[in-house]
Order: structure tokens, then sequence, then C-alpha cells
């Protein structure tokens, strides 16, 4: 039996070398000294992060691509699901696309009828691309598709996990983000 020294709590069974029964004992000083030692440098973080990341991407994709779309594609109908009307460089930043890439994408959606393209009244430079009623039926209909197969991917955190995690990522975040403005990578 396993028994934690400090309040003797079983915890588990083990057996012997010979398959007798043997007891072992854990101390809380153990436990603490572990957790202590544990890798927090920034490669590690990073590996966590990215390891982390490409799980919960495959799991977005077999909630998004039963429906047709790509990642790419799903990303752009859903920031114009929730930010309305917006120009086309704006979609690439927003989305991590290239100008070409974005283009590319954004040409796909309208020959599918789901997004239009609109000259911007002001600035004929800028082409504003916007939703069609029929890309809205399908956003909203994979989207809430998305958001529960992404509540059931993440239903091992409660959810002040959930907002501790998301504050500390954004924090993480924006610091990355300043050291590259500042041309800092160290």
């Amino acid at each position: 039996m396993v028994w934690l020294e400090s309040d003797l709590e079983l915890v588990g069974e083990a057996m012997g070398p010979v398959g007798r029964r043997r007891d072992i004992y854990l101390d809380n000083t153990y436990l603490d000294v572990k957790m202590v030692e544990m890798d927090s440098s920034g490669i590690h973080l990073w590996l966590v992060l990215m390891k982390a990341h490409r799980t919960l991407e495959r799991y977005a994709r077999c909630s998004i691509e039963p429906s047709g779309l790509g990642l790419s594609d799903f990303a752009i109908l859903e920031l114009l699901l929730h930010r309305g009307q917006q120009p086309v460089n704006a979609i690439g930043r927003r989305v991590d696309l290239t100008s070409g890439a974005i283009t590319s994408a954004v040409d796909r959606l309208e020959a599918q009828g789901l997004v239009v393209r609109t000259a911007d009244a002001e600035d004929r430079r800028t082409r504003f691309v916007s939703l069609t009623p029929k890309g809205t039926t399908l956003i909203r209909k994979v989207f809430g598709v998305h958001r529960r197969a992404m509540e059931g991917a993440t239903i091992s955190l409660t959810a002040a996990e959930r907002e501790t995690l998301i504050n500390l990522i954004k924090k993480l975040g924006r610091a990355a983000e300043e050291q590259l403005a500042k041309g800092s990578k160290s």
C-alpha cells in the first residue's frame, strides 16, 4: 500500500519484487520538491504550449473540416461573423495570412457565395469583405459545432482555470510581441 506519511492516506497498492506486498510511504516534502524542480524554462514553456496547440488544432480540425471548410476559411468567416465587415488586408493580419493567401482565400469564399467584396467609398484602393446571408448561415452552424467541440476539449479545466490560463497566455503573447517590436529576440 502507498501511504502519504503526513496523513497516512491510502493512495494505492504496490507489490514487492517476488510478489510480496510492500508498503511505500511518500512524504509531502518529496512531492513538494518534485513540484519545485519542474522545468519552468522558456524553452520548456514553448514546447508545452506548442504541443498543446498542435493537439487542440487537430481537435479543431475535426470539428471544422466536415463542413468542407479549411482552418483559414473558417478563421476568415468567423472573424467576419464576430467583427463584421473588414478590409481585406486587416483580415489577413488578423488570421495570419500573407496578402497573396488572403486574396486567394477571399476569391475562393466569394466564388462559393459566402462573402462579397465592396469598394471603400473614400479610398478606392481599399476593398471590404462581408458575409453574405449564405455565408452567415454556414458560419453560424459550423461555429456552433466548433464551440461545442472546443468546450469538450477543455472540459478538464474549471472556468476559473480557463480564465487564469487565458490571462497568462495573453500576458505572455503581449510581452513577446513587445520584444519583437523592439527587435530583441533574447
